[in-house]
């Protein structure tokens, strides 16, 4: 590495020389050329007490995770294993990897499926959640394994793997459905398939007319950046628009070879962004981030989310508050460019999706004013227009296709006047009370909202005023 110019490279390259030093105690003997084969790295995985005992002084307690009869899976690449302290078990690398005894304590809500993806699944593997957009689960492997996993009921397991047939089964689900338009690639690990597989599950994704986007998530590149070599890059180029979101939790695991990885990545088109998830002991700090933030955007990597650590099994220690990642957001916004501000989004358990939380930057509105402040604590008044016509650019919407969302319109649908209400399900018979039709039920017609309803778009003002809407089904 070059000399340090900032206190942040100066603490990398501590960092850097400690895992030099590791792999020159450990694996000395192994050359340049092994070592940079990403295939020895996988074949060379460590995951036994006796093999970790060699690279770092084990804890009791990491003795007794490692020995844990059902403990989620453990394997390490070397490369990886090098970035942890020998001594400091408060390592943030070597806290992500080597499993504790308090991993398996049971917490109030934890859950096997806390996002509910399988119930949210059409087909194995497969998980429809929002309109437009699929994730699908091709692999149940990685080159290593987080302790956190929001998926560690089938990770690691490679009779739960997800077969030829299954993946068929996916595709076939996508292509029947003309609504999706962006894939997302997870697992396990794409990048964990053979090259071969990978290249065909791409060629398929592409092959079919309505998917505009294909997107990756991987964290080969920062445990198996050897991975990402000039064949890679060839093999991804034939695929764009194709986009790449990698998994760095801490600045520490920004080295030379995850740079060389992301460079090669962003020099054959591919734009990257970062998932990062906020772990306790680990990364809960204004300071971590915004240097870890820095960090990526200097190697051209977007950071896109911080995820607030899921309801797993095997997960509760790593837990924080939401307030604490609030306040991580509150250190970033206005404090550093806003392309290295990510977005906080708590994944909500029971499959309600990605909801995006941050701090309160609108202190209250009134007709034509609103009253913000900024991130030093700043306060201003925002004028509004009151002369506004919202109706005005109707014309040039009716250009633009509408994409199908069925059942799924939500709160947009009670902005644009189609709905008036969402109703929990059952709430009609719940008010109705187990009473019988009577003369003042019978007239649904009196609680239909006047112009609200699907024919919203072909209202017109004309010389006598607006058309009047057909009465609609305002509970979707």
């Amino acid at each position: 590495m070059t000399t340090a110019t900032t206190p942040a490279a100066a603490v990398m390259e501590q960092w850097w020389a400690q895992a030099q030093e590791t792999r020159r105690r450990v694996w000395g003997n192994v050359p340049d050329e092994k070592w940079n084969d990403w295939r020895w790295q996988l074949s060379h995985r460590l995951n036994t007490v006796d093999e970790l005992a060699e690279v770092i002084e084990l804890t009791d307690e990491e003795r007794e995770g490692l020995s844990a009869p059902e403990k989620f899976r453990v394997d390490i690449t070397p490369y990886f294993a090098t970035l942890m302290d020998p001594k400091d078990p408060r390592c943030p690398v070597r806290r992500q990897v080597i499993p504790l005894g308090r991993e398996l304590r049971a917490f109030t809500s934890m859950m096997e499926d806390s996002l509910a993806e399988d119930a949210h699944s059409p087909v194995p593997g497969l998980v429809h959640r929002y309109p437009d957009r699929v994730l699908m689960l091709v692999t149940t492997q990685c080159a290593s394994y987080c302790r956190y996993c929001t998926r560690s009921r089938i990770v690691g397991d490679p009779s739960a793997n997800f077969s030829r047939q299954e993946h068929q089964m996916q595709l076939d689900y996508i292509r029947r459905t003309p609504q999706i338009r962006d894939v997302l690639l997870s697992g396990g690990d794409p990048l964990a398939l053979t090259p071969k597989i990978l290249d065909q599950l791409l060629a398929e994704l592409r092959a079919i007319p309505h998917v505009e986007i294909v997107r990756i998530g991987s964290r080969v590149p920062v445990f198996l950046p050897q991975r990402i070599d000039d064949e890679f890059c060839a093999t991804m180029r034939k695929y764009h628009p194709l986009w790449i979101n990698i998994h760095v939790n801490h600045p520490k695991e920004i080295t030379p070879e995850l740079r060389t990885a992301c460079a090669r990545m962003a020099d054959a088109g591919i734009p990257l962004g970062n998932q990062s998830v906020l772990l306790a002991g680990i990364n809960d700090s204004v300071h971590i981030q915004r240097m870890l933030v820095h960090e990526l955007v200097k190697m051209r990597v977007r950071p896109y989310y911080l995820y607030q650590c899921d309801l797993v099994e095997g997960a509760g220690h790593f837990r924080t508050t939401v307030s604490k990642g609030i306040e991580i957001i509150e250190g970033l916004r206005g404090h550093t460019s806003g392309y290295a501000v990510p977005t906080y989004v708590v994944d909500a358990p029971g499959g309600g999706g990605k909801i995006p939380v941050m701090p309160n930057y609108v202190l209250s509105m009134a007709p034509g004013k609103v009253v913000l402040r900024n991130y030093e604590g700043f306060i201003t008044t925002y004028t509004e227009p009151l002369d506004y016509d919202p109706l005005e650019v109707k014309h040039l919407e009716k250009q633009i296709p509408r994409r199908p969302e069925p059942g799924q319109e939500g709160v947009s649908y009670l902005l644009e006047g189609r709905q008036l209400a969402i109703r929990p399900a059952g709430f009609d018979a719940v008010h109705a009370r187990g009473g019988e039709m009577h003369r003042l039920r019978a007239d649904a017609s009196k609680w239909q909202p006047f112009l609200v309803g699907e024919t919203v778009d072909a209202q017109a003002q004309g010389p006598n005023g607006p058309a009047i809407a057909a009465p609609a089904d305002g509970d979707r």
